[in-house]
């Protein structure tokens, strides 16, 4: 009788299974230990494509910066609208994947997606006539607005208990109780309402920066 074949062992394997931990239990649950456990094999046999586990989870990571849409930067979209559009997509993949977002908030570091992601918005806003300096700048604050909205809901963050909202303590909080049963409607209304707003503040200074290079 012929014997059961081992399950192969690859980097992309590793990868997906170390993600679907992540997204199921957090990071916490990764370690080459049980990611081993997961995919069959031995501990030692993860080190043929990973040294560590930070490395692991470097590249779950990156899984994820992999999924943001970048199409918007190279099919002449104006940048506000590519800002929006990409903001939009960035947000969507943190959202299915928000247990890798401390990860993802470290920076790029020598991740290619992320890379590429950063030098994509870099890219188009000089190319839209940014000064680089403020190029910088939107990549900066846009990764900080969407990344803040991707690490936990507000309106999910309360009660569903109405009694918990007493009026004599807190007089405006007589509906919050129904917030939480509309988490989805209210997070997105606030993510579009704080993106107008950053964009619109964007614009003016945008034409500024116009104003200023044809005096």
């Amino acid at each position: 009788m012929a014997r059961p074949r081992k399950p192969l062992l690859s980097t992309d394997r590793i990868v997906q299974t170390a993600q679907e931990l992540v997204d199921a239990e957090g990071l916490a649950a990764v370690s080459t230990r049980r990611l081993a456990a997961e995919l069959g094999v031995s501990g030692p046999s993860l080190y043929n494509h990973f040294r560590t586990k930070d490395e692991i989870l470097e590249a779950v990571a990156d899984s994820v910066s992999g999924l943001v849409d970048l199409a918007m930067f190279e099919d002449g979209r104006d940048w506000r609208t590519a800002l929006h559009d990409w903001a939009v997509s960035y947000r969507a993949a943190l959202r299915a994947h928000p247990n890798i977002v401390p990860v993802l908030a470290r920076g790029p570091g020598r991740r290619p997606a992320a890379l590429r992601l950063a030098d994509a918005v870099y890219g188009a806003m000089v190319d839209a006539g940014w000064p680089p300096a403020q190029a910088t700048s939107i990549g900066a604050l846009m990764r900080y607005f969407i990344m803040g909205s991707a690490l936990g809901s507000f309106a999910g963050g309360f009660v569903d208990d109405a009694s918990a909202y007493d009026p004599a303590d807190y007089p405006h909080l007589g509906q919050a109780h129904l917030l939480a049963e509309r988490q989805e409607e209210v997070d997105d209304r606030a993510f579009e309402a704080g993106l107008s707003a950053l964009l619109d503040g964007l614009a003016g200074q945008f034409e500024r920066v116009r104003q200023t290079e044809r005096r």
